[in-house]
């Protein structure tokens, strides 16, 4: 049995055709779902429907993926003990990083990070239940997603399962705040006792996608910021003294990138480096490409991809005896890289999360999901105004799931667009028929 390939429901393809391999049948279930398609209609970091330039949730884990592939196939050619596949855990086939990136955001509630937040905040404070982005992802995959002869969610291989698995933990573990639900942690760890994973350590092809991920946050979410006039390529915008405190703010009260020796360096210091290096590149850029604004963008854009990619490689990490995907220079871990990465999120952060116009729209959301959750949360009047298919899967498997859980995966799976609909018919005054807003 080719464990990696095991799925843990359809463990004989009854329900699968058998001229495709497994991988290439995660990728068509990925794509052909739902969950999937509704990606493009959440934000990443404008509101979807923003404009046609800007990222959404689907095009942001479409470029993961491709990032990811790429990256996999060179480490294939260059990093030789992945070819002993001494390990299910230690081996690196771009087509599962590949389906691991397309599937790493399908957790993601309507209105970016600012929905998962209320969602959380409201589970919790009520009933004790915790939201989370990561854990959701499970959710979807192995429970809420339909497929013909399944009520397990999508049923993929235990490899794009543990692929996506990049935090290894049950929420259900007092003190964890990133993970997975219990109830899809007892199939996550199942499969990592099968694999024999070491307690708390991902898989490489978890460790790639998350760091792809971040490569992509670090350079697509500053071009879109450029694009809508958020961060102004002159000495100016980048000179002002406040956008550096506010930077250099974010980082240390960031205690989750901790891992990258900010101790190390003077960070004032630092962030001024990375915004002249920037900077420099840009105007000589904007030069090569006849001054158009444009073009400077989409190569700006390239070459940091490009060079972030470049660079990932594996080292041992003494601390677990496991291994680690991360930048590398000179067969050590290139902090420098990693901090420069940091610097570049953070600018996207606070030039574009924190702008005030976006923290209007995102109080605007709030308002929004807090009051379509009140409208949902006591199971009497919520059975009469969520959708039938809904309450019928309820019935179902109704000891798998709560009501307020129910409410949430419901509210969880709405796009911005489907989410302000809905908001509209509870709250807005409007007259007309109701079939002709559907």
């Amino acid at each position: 049995m080719n464990i990696r390939k095991l799925r843990l429901f359809d463990t004989e393809n009854v329900y699968s055709s058998e001229n495709r391999d497994e991988y290439e049948k995660d990728y068509a279930r990925l794509i052909q779902s739902p969950a999937f398609r509704r990606m493009q209609g959440k934000s990443q970091v404008f509101g979807a429907g923003t404009g046609d330039y800007y990222r959404t949730r689907l095009t942001h884990s479409i470029e993961v993926s491709q990032i990811a592939r790429e990256v996999a196939r060179r480490l294939n050619k260059t990093e030789a003990f992945l070819a002993k596949r001494e390990h299910p855990g230690l081996v690196i086939e771009p087509e599962v990083v590949e389906c691991a990136s397309l599937a790493h955001d399908l957790g993601h509630p309507p209105f970016g990070h600012k929905g998962e937040e209320v969602l959380h905040k409201l589970l919790s404070s009520q009933y004790g239940l915790s939201y989370e982005g990561n854990a959701q992802n499970f959710r979807i995959l192995m429970f809420l997603e339909k497929r013909a002869g399944s009520d397990s969610g999508l049923d993929l291989t235990a490899a794009v399962l543990l692929g996506i698995n990049k935090y290894p933990f049950s929420l259900g573990e007092p003190g964890r705040m990133k993970g997975v639900y219990p109830r899809e942690w007892e199939g996550i760890n199942y499969l990592r006792e099968l694999w024999a994973m070491p307690e708390g350590r991902a898989t490489l092809e978890a460790q790639l996608m998350d760091l792809c991920d971040d490569i992509a946050y670090s350079t697509h979410d500053i071009e879109d910021g450029i694009r809508a006039g958020k961060i102004q390529m002159n000495r100016s915008f980048f000179e002002d003294d406040r956008l550096a405190e506010h930077l250099v703010q974010e980082i240390v009260e960031d205690h989750g990138n901790g891992n990258v020796g900010w101790e190390q360096v003077d960070i004032p210091a630092m962030v001024r480096r990375v915004f002249d290096l920037y900077l420099e590149q840009w105007e000589n850029i904007y030069f090569a490409c006849d001054r158009e604004v444009s073009r400077t963008r989409r190569e700006m854009k390239a070459r940091w991809v490009s060079q972030f990619a470049a660079q990932v490689g594996i080292i041992d990490d003494p601390d677990t005896g496991w291994k680690r995907v991360t930048f590398v220079r000179d067969g050590a871990e290139d902090l420098e890289l990693l901090r420069t990465m940091e610097i570049l999120k953070k600018l996207a952060w606070v030039t574009l999360i924190k702008d005030f116009r976006v923290q209007r729209l995102q109080k605007r959301s709030e308002i929004m999901l807090q009051r379509l959750w009140e409208s949902f949360k006591e199971e009497t009047t919520g059975r009469l105004i969520i959708p039938p298919d809904w309450i019928e899967s309820y019935e179902r498997q109704r000891q798998s799931w709560p009501w307020p859980r129910l409410v949430a995966d419901y509210v969880s799976g709405m796009t911005d667009t489907y989410a302000e609909k809905v908001y509209g018919e509870l709250f807005a005054s409007r007259s007309g028929s109701i079939y002709e807003r559907d």
